[in-house]
């Protein structure tokens, strides 16, 4: 999905990088060259290596260079997947070779080449706008590519495809970044009820996606699962900016229920239960948090509560209170913990206290005063 970023009003700023993709930096953009000119260059020496250089077979095909665009510059894409490059580059080069074997007439070949190779890579799911480049070469590559006939889409197309993913993978891993895509999992119902998830029983549902997709009747690039996710945190971000003075300090309760991770089980539960609490922060011995417990972690055959700590759910005091709602609607996290650089516990924020916040923004309806006769 793309637009163009809004000029801000009465701005005159030169701006050096403006990007037109959704999400982009100048820092992931120098990541992307970087990767790119690791990529290219060590995919042609590997081939190199493989079978050797010379004219009776290409080093390198044109179309890995746009494959290394969408690999390293817009690695989410569902078009830079692992096999959207390797299975529509191969797939394609196929397309263009059956073209070219079937139709004599190059002018024609070459519109049905990459005609078969759109229809081929979108009933496999693996479509990839270098696979047009790819059927093209194909039809077009001279000698050389008729040469090696039939086996020309799996080398060198194939090979150079598989290289240029396998260093893709090991780039990404070392630059933190998260390829191959894998879009995160909708909520799920941890009551295991039929019942929707509790985030998803208000606002926009899926139907409603599927519907405006079909009123705009265009094709998006991006994944259809990663665009719900971000209207979900659309809705979440201006819920925030519209009550953002409202912060974690304001609403946390600051005496603060904890044990000692050297605590006795039984103490802990002692603990729960006097205070109808259900989550209990867990400090080492110098006071800082290293986890929370509950009943649930409690009820197996324990000496010590060490072993039962889960990982807590944590905010700075200043993190806005609303930014706390997917946490805490999760079906699994009922508090969460405030605490400052050094760890330190400085309050906790329920479920309750969260909801009470909440129900305090909500718009007052004018009561009519009463007539007086």
């Amino acid at each position: 999905m793309q637009h163009s970023e809004p000029h801000k009003a009465g701005s005159s700023r030169f701006r050096l990088f403006s990007p037109i993709l959704a999400g982009a930096t100048l820092r992931e953009r120098l990541i992307a060259c970087l990767g790119a000119l690791i990529g290219i260059g060590l995919t042609g020496v590997i081939s190199g290596y493989l079978f050797g250089q010379g004219p009776h077979l290409p080093l390198i095909v044109a179309p890995m260079g746009a494959s290394a665009v969408l690999l390293f510059a817009v690695p989410a894409s569902p078009l830079a997947q692992p096999w959207s490059i390797i299975g529509g580059n191969t797939i394609s080069a196929m397309m263009g070779i059956i073209a070219a074997y079937l139709i004599h007439d190059p002018i024609i070949a070459i519109g049905v080449g990459v005609s078969l190779a759109i229809g081929a890579m979108s009933f496999t799911r693996c479509l990839h706008p270098p696979g047009g480049a790819a059927a093209l070469t194909a039809v077009l590559g001279g000698p050389v590519v008729a040469g090696w006939g039939f086996l020309f889409p799996f080398v060198p197309v194939a090979l150079n495809s598989c290289i240029l993913v396998g260093l893709g993978l090991v780039f990404h891993k070392l630059s933190r970044r998260n390829y191959p895509h894998i879009v995160a999992k909708p909520a799920e119902n941890t009551h295991q009820t039929r019942d929707l998830p509790p985030p998803l029983r208000v606002g926009f549902r899926e139907e409603d996606v599927d519907a405006a997709l079909g009123v705009l009747d265009e094709t998006f690039d991006i994944d259809r699962a990663d665009l719900s996710r971000l209207l979900r945190q659309v809705e979440l971000q201006a819920a925030i900016r519209s009550h953002g003075d409202i912060s974690c300090a304001d609403i946390m309760s600051r005496d603060v229920i904890a044990i000692d991770e050297h605590a006795g089980p039984e103490h802990a539960r002692q603990l729960l239960l006097k205070h109808n609490i259900r989550t209990l922060p867990v400090k080492d011995r110098e006071g800082r948090l290293i986890g929370t417990v509950g009943l649930r972690e409690l009820s197996g055959d324990l000496d010590t509560i060490a072993h039962a700590v889960s990982k807590p759910a944590v905010a700075d005091a200043a993190d806005p209170a609303l930014s706390l709602l997917p946490v805490l609607t999760d079906g699994r996290t009922h508090a969460v913990i405030v605490v400052d650089a050094d760890r330190r516990v400085l309050g906790l924020i329920s479920q309750t206290d969260l909801l009470s916040a909440m129900a305090r923004l909500l718009p007052k309806k004018d009561i009519p005063a009463p007539v007086v006769a």
